[in-house]
């Protein structure tokens, strides 16, 4: 065969669209003709017919023999086998070439898409900048997904001022570059850029919001309707493949087995701070817990004191693909499977989507429905998920009795005497304080601080400012408002032990909204610092209720904003109703409900109970209310 002849006609016949003639050619011609334009071309024609798996590894075999100009087809073989769902093979080639990925936004992509699809954020820095200037919009979009929580970290900023200042129409870099500006208070600006969304909205065009982000979706909306719709890195949920995980078969046991999957299972997380007692508590003789754990090692190493075997069973399943972490789990042979991260940093939420267990919960870690994610239950109370709620919800709600959160009395460090001196406070002045993070402090919640503090003269706001930049927006904001620099005094973060002790210093800690205070509101009340919230819209803006009623301070819960405003003047000006609801807070912290983990314990498996009796039945899901054990009299635990 001449073999000039037969390698024009193979070229002529994939120009031509005769793909498998071209390929039966190439499959002569490659015996004595072992080329990169052989291969690169044999890869063209098995891509045209499907092939993409086969197509990747005849690119690997043209880049053998291009000698200087491998890299090229390498770069293709990556991103085949990458489109292919071949991760580890398109890794293992990226990295080979690892030196040259920071500056070369294909590689970048392939390396990037891989680790972000397992959640290995850590290793994502070196790659944002590259991405975020890459003129690939593909490359844009992969890039507006690298953000991590860390806004301090500059690499973030970067990414996300590059992306909008290059693309000012794209709504996704819009709302991202807003994750940044609500990060830093940096009010005038989300204005400006806020702006366009609200015009949007005004019209009724919600598809606006499909370009957000869900979690940071929440911290400027409110309202339930809109929150379904912020759903940008999510794809929407089939409902067949959710009918197929309910009718697969299922071995039963006389114990249920929970699986608890999240990034956060090291002590010192916020999250855990919350669950560790109820995980030491689960009752052995009759459930068998197992963590599937994607904690950061740095975390779990360098931040966690506690034996996590006393939690249950640790699997680690960090870096893994979503195909290997559906064959861990069900290994398990898992009953209940509970993500307690939905929408957050460092989620394998998607994974769900994959039949991981017959029955799938979302709880704690998110506080809203769970987009486009296989769930049958969201767990929450009340006062987060009201009836009213249920519309705009995919999940069915397994309500507790009290609070949807759990808390722990025992690992929870104990307020320790401290002195206004100590913190450099006023002694004779009615202190309000906020320790709720710097981004949930809106334009709107300075402006309602601004109407307290002018009509209670002899207050303060005591507030925790993440850096400097933050204190001068803040305080910029204030002082248009009337109120003088004077009366805001600043606080940095501190020692979790410190942190609990400090807050009873104050008077009375006023809430954030839309999102409340979570974890921040239960520790002020743990340390002894009631807490003024105003009835919420969604369930973001409804968690203090939930904490506050399961402390037996509903009244601390005003139905509006002027009601909020107005109590937390009464209480200024008659600051000993605010030493009988600290005496309540005193003598209720080992009695009401909300610090009760046995208590929570014993609902949270009797919910999981419940769950299992219709999933043995061959019920579909449906909604649950828990009912509650007897008030407790008597202390509970080791304090009694």
């Amino acid at each position: 065969m001449n073999s000039k002849v037969s390698f024009s006609a193979a070229s002529r016949d994939y120009q031509a669209g005769r793909y498998t003639q071209s390929l039966a050619t190439l499959n002569q011609l490659i015996d004595t003709q072992k080329d990169a334009k052989t291969y690169a071309l044999l890869a063209k024609n098995l891509l045209q017919l499907g092939f993409k798996t086969d197509a990747a590894r005849s690119y690997c075999l043209a880049a053998d023999c291009a000698g200087q100009g491998s890299l090229e087809y390498l770069k293709t073989a990556a991103k085949i086998h990458l489109e292919a769902g071949n991760e580890d093979e398109a890794l293992l080639i990226a990295m080979r070439n690892l030196s040259k990925a920071q500056e070369d936004p294909e590689l970048a992509f392939t390396i990037a898409s891989v680790y972000l699809g397992r959640q290995q954020r850590d290793l994502l820095r070196p790659f944002k900048k590259v991405l975020s200037e890459s003129q690939n919009p593909e490359h844009s979009r992969l890039a507006a997904q690298l953000l991590n929580d860390d806004l301090m970290d500059e690499t973030n900023q970067t990414l996300a001022r590059n992306l909008f200042r290059r693309y000012p129409n794209n709504l996704a870099f819009r709302f991202l570059y807003l994750v940044c500006l609500r990060e830093f208070n940096e009010f005038s600006e989300i204005s400006k850029h806020q702006a366009f969304i609200d015009a949007a909205l005004v019209k009724n065009d919600i598809d606006v919001l499909k370009k957000d982000n869900p979690f940071y979706h929440l911290h400027w909306c409110g309202n339930e309707d809109y929150n379904r719709h912020a759903a940008i890195g999510t794809k929407p949920l089939d409902p067949a493949r959710v009918a197929y995980r309910r009718g697969l078969p299922h071995t039963w046991s006389d114990k249920i087995r929970i699986g608890y999957m999240s990034s956060d299972f090291w002590d010192k997380h916020a999250t855990m701070k919350l669950l560790q007692r109820v995980l030491e508590l689960h009752d052995h003789n009759r459930f068998e817990i197992t963590l599937f754990d994607h904690t950061l090692a740095e975390h779990k190493l360098n931040n966690n004191t506690t034996d996590r075997s006393r939690w249950g069973k640790v699997i680690d399943i960090y870096g893994l693909s979503d195909e290997a972490i559906f064959k861990t789990v069900r290994m398990e042979n898992i009953d209940i499977m509970v993500d307690l991260k939905g929408h957050t940093s460092g989620s394998r939420a998607v994974s769900f989507n994959l039949p991981l267990a017959p029955i799938q919960v979302a709880w704690l870690g998110f506080p809203g429905s769970t987009l486009n994610v296989d769930l049958d239950y969201v767990i929450g109370d009340h006062s987060v998920l009201p009836d009213v709620a249920k519309p705009f919800y995919h999940e069915k709600f397994l309500r507790m009795p009290e609070s949807y959160q759990p808390n722990d009395p025992a690992n929870r460090p104990q307020p320790q005497p401290v002195t206004r001196e100590q913190l450099g406070l006023p002694e004779d002045a009615f202190i309000f304080a906020s320790f709720n993070g710097n981004r949930k402090i809106t334009a709107e919640v300075v402006d309602s601080w601004c109407r307290i503090l002018k009509r209670a003269p002899n207050s303060v706001l005591w507030l925790m400012a993440n850096t400097a930049r933050n204190q001068a927006n803040l305080l910029d904001r204030f002082q248009a408002g009337g109120i003088s620099p004077k009366r805001i005094i600043f606080c940095p973060r501190a020692h979790y032990e410190q942190h609990i002790s400090r807050q009873q210093a104050a008077d009375l800690g006023i809430d954030t909204f839309p999102v409340n205070g979570h974890t921040t509101t239960s520790e002020q009340l743990w340390g002894g610092l009631p807490v003024l919230t105003v009835k919420g819209t969604n369930f973001a803006s409804r968690v203090s209720e939930s904490l506050l009623r399961a402390i037996d301070l509903p009244e601390l819960v005003a139905e509006d904003i002027k009601a909020y405003e107005d109590l937390a003047v009464e209480l200024a000006l008659n600051p000993e109703r605010v030493t009988a609801y600290k005496e309540h807070l005193r003598e209720k912290r080992y009695i009401a409900p909300l610090f009760d983990a046995e208590r929570f314990c014993h609902h949270l498996e009797h919910a999981y109970e419940l769950m299992t009796e219709r999933a043995k039945q061959g019920l579909g899901p449906d909604h649950i209310d828990v009912p509650a054990l007897p008030p407790r009299t008597e202390p509970f635990g080791s304090n009694s």
